[in-house]
């Protein structure tokens, strides 16, 4: 590394530093979410201490090493039994917005006659289900905010069967770690059980009173508005519970696994 190099990121290092110590001076603010950025924040100057941010391997390690602190933050603050808001038919924004990785002429289209849901992992009901068993489930809807990482939200009304009850149903083991996620769109995802438990979590199959349309993730999505947008996968095939870790599709490319909205 030449002496440019080094002078970069001795700046990088000050520069987290700097951000870090904004953040500790708001140590006054009576809220559950600023005492974990306060924790990730004095969790991050220990672990400044004791690196040598040189290079880009490192700062990367640190990186990483943050952002599992950050969920195991999350994942302590996570209250299981505490319900986001939910909102009105009137709040409903209309139209809801499409977000995924692709454009929605992309999204995929899945034939419903044929579809079979395949549970895996630590499930004693391991049998295909088709749409009109899924459709016969226990009914629950709610309106409520979507919250995306890119900085917008907006209000949604959902339909379908209670995730919790699902699992229940099919034998899953709730004292495992992880729920996980394969779609027909290749993105795939991961979450933890508390949350998969919660009396939110919903596998949805309607939007706004009808099935819900391609762009929205037909035939079923995960609606959690617990977490952010890119926790909530879209036109599930596969469910499989583990207690090994499985990722996900943002989650593998650096975003935070938890994901609490």
């Amino acid at each position: 590394m030449n002496i440019h190099d080094r002078k970069i990121v001795t700046l990088d290092r000050a520069a987290v530093l700097a951000d870090a110590r904004r953040e500790t001076a708001q140590l006054d603010m009576p809220s559950r979410r600023l005492f974990g950025k306060r924790l990730l924040t004095l969790g991050g100057l220990s672990m400044l201490t004791g690196c040598s941010l040189t290079d880009d391997a490192s700062v990367n390690t640190f990186l990483t090493a943050v952002s599992r602190l950050n969920d195991r933050v999350q994942g302590w603050l996570f209250d299981p039994h505490r319900l986001a808001p939910t909102y009105t038919e009137a709040q409903i924004t209309r139209p809801f917005p499409f977000n995924a990785f692709y454009s929605v002429d992309e999204a995929p289209v899945v034939d419903g006659d044929s579809y079979r849901l395949k549970l895996s992992g630590l499930v004693t009901g391991q049998r295909a289900w088709t749409l009109p068993e899924l459709y016969a489930l226990p009914h629950a809807e709610q309106i409520t905010r979507h919250i995306c990482v890119e900085g917008w939200s907006a209000i949604g009304r959902w339909g379908g069967t209670p995730f919790a009850g699902f699992l229940r149903r099919v034998g899953a083991d709730t004292t495992a770690k992880y729920v996980g996620f394969r779609c027909a769109d290749d993105y795939y995802e991961s979450i933890d059980m508390a949350t998969a438990l919660h009396p939110q979590t919903l596998l949805a199959f309607d939007y706004d009173g009808e099935r819900l349309p391609a762009k929205y993730g037909y035939p079923m999505k995960l609606r959690m508005p617990t977490k952010l947008g890119y926790k909530n996968p879209k036109h599930i095939v596969e469910i499989f519970v583990t207690n090994t870790y499985p990722g996900g599709y943002w989650v593998d490319q650096g975003y935070n696994w938890f994901g609490g909205a």
